[in-house]
């Protein structure tokens, strides 16, 4: 989502579009112009506009219905295929994540029978030429809005569906396990498409990518919770590491993560307070592209949260995923860093309790022990 531009904020919530869906207007209009002219490329683009007006009013249903259970949501980011509202935690319990699944679909299947009712049309598998009347345009609309109900009512990641289907499952099952499951069958639903896409729409072969790394990145996410649970902090804060001043050169950066083989370095003022941290990625594009008067304290991001040695990792965990963050700083009572959690640290973490399960699930199948039965 870092390639988009913020449209404006709704009730607290930012609107974003992905500079893609630029593109997909560009595109509508060239093909249609080269049809109709420029008539023609401007209802084109006007028709894509109102039907991602319909699905901003989607989102926002699953907006409302979360703000209901005292869940946030940041940012809404309208790309090509859809929208994306970003909550700022998955609500655990069934029934509250069943009701926020449900809320969009049921918000686009008022905005259709809202407009089969103006128009009296019906439900049409045939494309309706919008260039004809207002009615025209609507009618179609009216029956886009009822296949986006159909589509995202399919049970499978990351649609509307396929959270409904974990929240139904997360009744009889735990949560990792449910989700595990509707994730599953989001990358089952997603070679579908791609096969159709190989043999029918190419299209689909986008959607298809879109729904297979939705429902990886849901079960990645949950599974990272779930290695979270019961751990602190300190277990997987990085704590041998070396800072960089503030008035510290391009070439001082350079050389230190020549040196180190580091891959984020805290930012310090005079008096070892963090004042940001300089990732591997900004060093080597910026060292690439020159700039030998630069100073670190240009290129680090800054606003790094800090958290404490003892607090639950879910913490830290959150703050990295929901600010899209290279690092969580860890300080002690002095407010002096101690520590750092980054995605790779977390990482290896999750590689050391899928070792450790794994050993234990390796003892209690050796041969020759048995359980006597109680």
């Amino acid at each position: 989502m870092t390639w988009s531009i913020p449209l404006g904020r709704v009730y607290g919530t930012e609107v974003r579009v992905h500079v893609t869906f630029l593109l997909l207007l560009l595109w509508i209009a060239v093909i249609n112009a080269g049809q109709g002219g420029l008539p023609a490329a401007g209802r084109g683009v006007l028709f894509v506009l109102l039907v991602f007006v319909c699905i901003v009013l989607h989102e926002f249903g699953h907006v409302l219905a979360a703000r209901r259970f005292g869940v946030t949501t940041p940012d809404i980011t309208l790309l090509p295929i859809g929208g994306v509202a970003r909550l700022s935690r998955i609500p655990e319990q069934p029934g509250q994540e069943l009701v926020i699944a449900l809320a969009g679909p049921a918000v686009t299947l008022v905005i259709a029978v809202v407009l089969f009712a103006v128009t009296g049309t019906r439900p049409t598998l045939v494309t309706v030429d919008p260039g004809g009347s207002l009615v025209g345009m609507m009618a179609r609309l009216a029956s886009v809005n009822l296949f986006l109900l159909l589509f995202n009512l399919i049970p499978a990641f990351p649609m509307d569906g396929g959270r409904a289907l974990r929240a139904l499952l997360g009744y009889r099952l735990g949560f990792v396990q449910a989700t595990q499951i509707a994730a599953s069958v989001g990358q089952g639903f997603a070679f579908l498409l791609g096969f159709l896409g190989l043999i029918a729409n190419p299209i689909l072969l986008f959607i298809a990518l879109f729904v297979y790394l939705g429902a990886a990145a849901e079960a990645h996410t949950v599974q990272l919770r779930q290695v979270a649970q019961g751990m602190i902090v300190g277990d997987s804060m990085m704590t041998r590491f070396e800072t960089l001043p503030l008035d510290a050169g391009l070439d001082d950066a350079v050389r230190a993560l020549i040196r180190t083989a580091q891959r984020i370095f805290p930012v310090v003022d005079g008096t070892g307070r963090l004042q940001g941290v300089l990732s591997q990625s900004a060093l080597v594009q910026r060292a690439q592209a020159g700039g030998p008067d630069v100073v670190v304290a240009d290129l680090m991001t800054r606003g790094i949260p800090a958290v404490h040695p003892y607090q639950p990792l879910g913490d830290a965990l959150r703050l990295l995923q929901d600010g899209s963050l290279p690092a969580v700083a860890v300080t002690d009572a002095a407010d002096r860093l101690v520590g750092l959690v980054t995605s790779e640290t977390i990482g290896e973490v999750m590689l050391t309790h899928g070792v450790r399960s794994s050993r234990a699930a390796g003892a209690g199948r050796q041969p020759g022990r048995t359980r006597d039965a109680a």
